[in-house]
């Protein structure tokens, strides 16, 4: 019974003298963290979308087409800063995000001037290419920097290029560049080009018809399709008719919205792979990707956004990932050394898709490997083995120097 007692009295001790010590403990911490808290300086990105965006509409996340998005990629944002507490603790800095969904261009430009006045330099949007462009060329001169996170058009980087305009989604080019690699590397050269009606298909079959030509596949005949099962246009709604009647290696499906190129998949003429919109789907991510640490990345996001990453949140995410590095490199929140860092040699990107990144100086697209993947895995990743650049291996991946119709390059050397 005493020694009962004895061990009752010796375990009662230990819980005080254990209280006494968190308690102490907190005592001694709290205020210390409190006040670390209360100093570090706010920096805050700014994300803006449309409110009533098409492309998350419930009856498109639900299908998960290959190569959209399945959420808003604000998500990759968010993972993001979650990411840089600690960095930005160790900076001085506490990084948050202001997120606005808007519903047209004049909301946008009002959103961007209440962030710009509160301080915010750095804003993701995830809008249409022209409303990109807008919003770029009305802020020129200004002391923000916009990341492009949604739009592959290639006019973007081209002619309608801004130097207040960086792009972390892949352009069209890129994508179409990584499959023409691949084609030419299993000697699948005879390409079949089938051509959705909307004018967006009409600009993505043009860009794929650059990189046919760049690397030299042929392009044996361009079909239009159309959406529906209207009995009287079968030869334009059914794979089988579409591809009848020549041959090919392969069939590239423009199909921006999706309908047609998921069921054309084992639905053609021949027994041969579909690429493009279906099939062999050039991404800037696929959330199957495991090598070089992408695990850990796509569980943080689906536990964030209880689904798979995409290339459009881990565009949003590595926008935010460029700046969290740049003050951590710079160590300082000025804006213009950031911009200048940023954009710079120096910047060392980890994408976890083994390459060392950055933004090209001539059209502000961020250089990067692409996945080519199917529903559950991704095939290969370009640029592939053996295909060559006098510079860096990613730019045989889009418009190099020598082909850009953006000026932004011979802008500074004039300037």
């Amino acid at each position: 019974m005493a020694r009962r007692d004895n061990r009752s009295l010796t375990a009662s001790l230990l819980r005080v003298a254990l209280l006494g010590l968190v308690a102490g403990a907190a005592a001694f911490a709290l205020p210390g963290v409190a006040v670390a808290q209360q100093d570090l300086e706010a920096f805050d990105f700014g994300y803006i979308g449309w409110n009533d965006d098409p492309r998350y509409s419930e009856a498109r996340i639900e299908r998960e087409y290959q190569g959209e998005p399945w959420g808003r990629p604000v998500d990759g944002a968010r993972v993001a800063i979650d990411e840089a507490r600690f960095p930005g603790m160790a900076a001085g800095v506490k990084f948050g995000l202001e997120e606005q969904l808007v519903a047209n261009t004049r909301e946008v430009l009002d959103s961007v001037r209440a962030m710009r006045d509160a301080g915010t330099r750095f804003i993701l949007l995830d809008l249409p290419a022209g409303t990109v462009s807008r919003v770029a060329e009305e802020f020129a001169g200004d002391e923000i920097t916009f990341f492009n996170v949604a739009a592959h058009d290639d006019r973007l980087r081209g002619a309608h290029c801004q130097a207040n305009l960086l792009h972390t989604i892949p352009s069209d080019a890129m994508r179409n560049d990584a499959l023409a690699q691949y084609l030419v590397s299993r000697q699948w050269n005879d390409v079949l080009l089938l051509v959705g009606p909307e004018r967006a298909d009409k600009v993505v079959a043009k860009s794929f018809q650059r990189s046919a030509k760049r690397f030299g596949l042929k392009i044996v005949g361009t079909r239009d399709f159309v959406l529906g099962n209207n009995p009287r246009e079968r030869d334009k709604n059914n794979p089988k008719l579409l591809t009848s009647g020549v041959d090919y290696d392969a069939v590239y499906i423009a199909d921006t919205q999706s309908e047609f190129a998921r069921n054309a998949n084992f639905a053609i003429q021949k027994p041969r792979p579909v690429v493009g919109s279906a099939g062999l789907v050039p991404q800037a991510w696929h959330w199957a990707w495991i090598r070089h640490g992408a695990r850990q990345l796509n569980n943080r996001l689906e536990k964030k956004a209880d689904r798979h990453m995409t290339g459009y949140d881990w565009a949003a995410w590595v926008a935010v990932k460029s700046i969290v590095e740049a003050v951590q490199r710079t160590e300082s929140t000025d804006y213009a050394e950031l911009a200048s860092y940023v954009r710079g040699d120096e910047i060392n990107l980890d994408g976890f898709k083994g390459y060392r990144m950055g933004f090209r100086d001539w059209d502000g697209q961020l250089r990067q490997p692409m996945l080519l993947g199917t529903g559950n895995w991704v095939v290969a990743r370009a640029p592939l083995d053996g295909f060559l650049h006098p510079d860096n291996y990613l730019d045989t991946l889009g418009f190099d120097p020598r082909e850009s119709a953006c000026t932004l390059a011979n802008d500074k050397k004039g300037s």
